[in-house]
């Protein structure tokens, strides 16, 4: 079966299930045992999903890539995108009668597809232009509110061992101050998922009057986009004032990685040691592994 690039963009199960008169018999097969279970699909190895709908696994493959797929893990990063997005045969939204194993699959199914929608949304230039102003600082502040909180306590522990002074604050009095005592040369980094946070865009615009290289994680079409030196363009399709964040954050925390891991690279093979060395300090607090 030729590969169809149209087919790319729309959602996958509904796709699978237009086309399903059209396929062979054998990759007919294919398509019947994704659709039986989608969710248990995304869990199968190759040779598992062969198994299921008795073909070959170069059956599979072919399959896959008549959906315009580059193989098997791309389909099911599009296959788990699908059903977070929700389909006539699996409906994404928490409900209250849902099992544990339903509602534990969902929420996992969601955070993998929102982390590739990120993944793709990330500009590396950026990415790039950021990792320069956080290797140049002076000192770094981590900023963030509510859910936020927890990703900036992350970042600086991640942070506090490239050498360069740096602080988390979650509360909003404490960020305006230390906003307001900002210089040229300090870097504030703002994590905000709607950006649409009054006392976040405030802080943003006072560090910013005051010198300071304002970074957001955020909305890149938000209030606070529009304050900051730099952004991370960060979405996904959670809606956070009737919900808890959940693969929001979870987005935030790779970002902090990703960044943290730029830095490292980098200060280049020199600074390893310096690295080594915190990490070795741990060794005597730990039982010795079994």
């Amino acid at each position: 079966m030729a590969s169809n690039q149209a087919h790319r963009d729309d959602n996958l199960l509904e796709d699978i299930q237009a086309r399903l008169d059209s396929l062979n018999k054998s990759e007919r097969k294919v398509a019947e045992a994704i659709l039986r279970d989608p969710s248990a699909a995304t869990r199968y190895s190759i040779a598992a999903l062969a198994r299921a709908a008795d073909v070959s696994e170069p059956t599979v493959n072919r399959f896959c890539r008549g959906f315009s797929a580059t193989g098997f893990p791309d389909f099911k990063i599009r296959l788990a995108q699908s059903i977070a997005t929700g389909t006539p045969y699996v409906g994404q939204n928490v409900e209250p009668d849902d099992t544990v194993a339903e509602f534990a699959d969902k929420i996992m199914l969601s955070t993998i597809a929102n982390l590739d929608k990120a993944r793709q949304a990330l500009d590396p230039r950026e990415l790039s232009v950021v990792i320069d102003y956080l290797i140049q600082a002076k000192q770094i502040n981590f900023f963030g509110m509510g859910g936020s909180a927890a990703v900036a306590m992350d970042a600086q522990h991640k942070f506090f061992r490239f050498n360069i002074p740096v602080m988390s604050y979650d509360d909003a009095l404490m960020q305006r101050m230390v906003a307001a005592g900002a210089n040229v040369g300090d870097v504030m980094v703002l994590i905000s998922y709607t950006g649409r946070t009054r006392e976040t865009v405030d802080i943003a615009q006072l560090a910013r009057s005051n010198g300071a290289t304002v970074i957001g994680i955020t909305n890149p079409d938000s209030p606070l986009a529009e304050i900051c030196t730099a952004v991370l363009g960060v979405t996904a399709p959670e809606d956070t004032e009737v919900y808890m964040p959940m693969s929001s954050r979870i987005i935030h925390l790779t970002v902090i990685d990703i960044l943290a891991t730029g830095v490292t690279l980098k200060r280049g093979a020199d600074f390893l040691g310096h690295l080594k060395k915190i990490k070795e300090s741990l060794k005597p607090t730990r039982f010795p592994s079994s």
